[in-house]
């Protein structure tokens, strides 16, 4: 693992405000950069970034000024709130807030029906806002993270771990490294940092955890698959009894359960482990107590 920056790191201020530009300019946030140089200090991380403009994913978008134009053009045309909210896919907040200063239209008696068929059709103009605006925020979110350097693998792999896997108790004393995830994802990164952290994969043990009245089968193969093994490596299935009386929510095609990792003598890695969750924590706790005074 890397080592800790000395304390006099500001020393060679030139040579770090060029890093901090050139890490800038391929797009990275005020924050990627104070984290990947270890710059503490604000004012410190100002200087360096002095004269150089933010990337474009960090500025707020502007004000959508051509749907503000066309919901002003149809308002003047006698439109309501609903219809408007049907015809662009924007809120009726945004929309009183575009036009409020034009007249009101006069208003048309409508049957229960045609109201009906409006609020529902408004209703699901709003949906696709809301769901177009949640994709968007979570593509921006997925561009800020860039590349991950080994060190931010290994800190997110320990926390992953710590709120995850298998920990011992004082009343239990369980010195073993088991995770257990049904998020394909999440198996793959902590297969990753396993590979980081150099853990033979002779080591590596998987069992799949499911529901009895699912496909075992299907998810045996899934998961097999998944990690890279036969599924006549796998170890034997853990089944999870039927009770009639819960109504269970994860009945579609895409349950597969859940897969465990187990690391076998991995007693001594899991000491690792949790001296390096402790190490992250005491970290976190020093600089949030610098940051106060």
């Amino acid at each position: 693992m890397p080592m800790a920056p000395p304390q006099n790191k500001y020393a060679d201020f030139e040579g770090l405000r060029e890093r901090a530009m050139a890490l800038r300019r391929e797009g990275l946030s005020r924050r990627q950069i104070r984290d990947r140089l270890h710059v503490d200090n604000n004012d410190i991380l100002n200087r360096l970034l002095e004269g150089e403009p933010p990337p474009d994913w960090t500025k707020r978008p502007n004000a959508k000024d051509d749907m503000r134009d066309r919901a002003r053009e149809l308002r003047l045309q006698g439109w309501t709130y609903d219809r408007i909210q049907v015809e662009l896919g924007c809120s009726k907040s945004s929309i009183s807030l575009w036009v409020r200063d034009l007249p009101k239209p006069e208003r048309r008696k409508r049957t229960r029906e045609e109201a009906s068929a409006i609020a529902r059709r408004g209703w699901e103009a709003t949906l696709r806002a809301r769901e177009e605006s949640r994709q968007q925020t979570r593509r921006q979110a997925a561009t800020e993270m860039g590349k991950l350097t080994d060190r931010e693998l290994f800190v997110v792999g320990v926390a992953l771990y710590w709120a995850e896997g298998c920990k011992s108790k004082p009343y239990s004393r369980r010195e073993r490294v088991s995770f257990v995830n049904s998020d394909p994802d999440v198996i793959s990164l902590f297969m990753d940092w396993l590979r980081l952290l150099g853990v033979d994969p002779a080591s590596v043990r998987f069992a799949v955890q499911i529901h009895e009245s699912a496909d075992v089968t299907g998810a045996e193969s899934y998961w097999a698959r998944h990690v890279g093994v036969s599924t006549a490596d796998l170890m034997k299935t853990t089944l999870k009894r039927h009770n009639p009386r819960t109504n269970r929510k994860n009945t579609s095609e895409s349950y597969r359960g859940c897969l465990r990792i187990d690391v076998r003598d991995g007693a001594e890695l899991y000491r690792r482990i949790e001296g390096w969750w402790y190490g992250i924590v005491g970290a976190a706790l020093r600089t949030d107590l610098q940051n106060r005074t």
